[in-house]
């Protein structure tokens, strides 16, 4: 199965990113949106982010308006929503599909290496969290109901495994 680090995603300011650019990391990646009942997992998702970015952790935001048009903006309101309210210093990406036929290449092999529940591969809402080791390998899947604090330990433990 390829790395995560195989893909390239649009960032929210429309170039091209390579996501080997954070080879080495552990990743949290995780379809976002500004008007959601889970929106204020941003502040929570920042504060892993400063916490662990230091040892070799990124949060990798990536905007979604699949679930209930909950994120209608254009990169530029996304952006500004995303640094004013909740002061996102995390890698956020433009707006894709994490499911149907127009669903990212990247969000494909998340599903497909972290089947959700019963085996669905469908990403069921926003803020799904796909948590990453540092060989690019997606090692859990978690729900949106899943605060970010709930992973601390998940990430500093694979934090402590080497690169090589």
């Amino acid at each position: 199965m390829p790395s995560v680090y195989e893909f390239t995603a649009n960032a929210l300011t429309g170039e091209e990113l390579p996501l080997a650019k954070f080879q080495g990391q552990v990743l949290l990646i995780v379809n976002t949106a500004s008007k959601c009942g889970f929106t204020p997992q941003y502040e929570g998702l920042e504060a892993l982010h400063r916490a662990h970015a230091e040892q070799g952790f990124s949060v990798l935001g990536f905007p979604c308006n699949q679930f209930g048009q909950q994120e209608p903006g254009s990169a530029d309101e996304i952006a500004g929503f995303c640094t004013t309210k909740y002061h996102v210093t995390f890698p956020m990406f433009a707006k894709i599909d994490v499911n149907g036929a127009q669903a990212h290449p990247l969000y494909e092999h998340l599903k497909k290496a972290r089947p959700g529940l019963m085996g669905s591969t469908a990403v069921k809402w926003n803020f799904t969290k796909f948590l990453v080791d540092r060989h690019g390998a997606v090692v859990a899947r978690h729900a949106p109901t899943t605060a970010p604090q709930a992973l601390v330990s998940d990430i500093e433990t694979l934090l402590k495994q080497p690169a090589d």
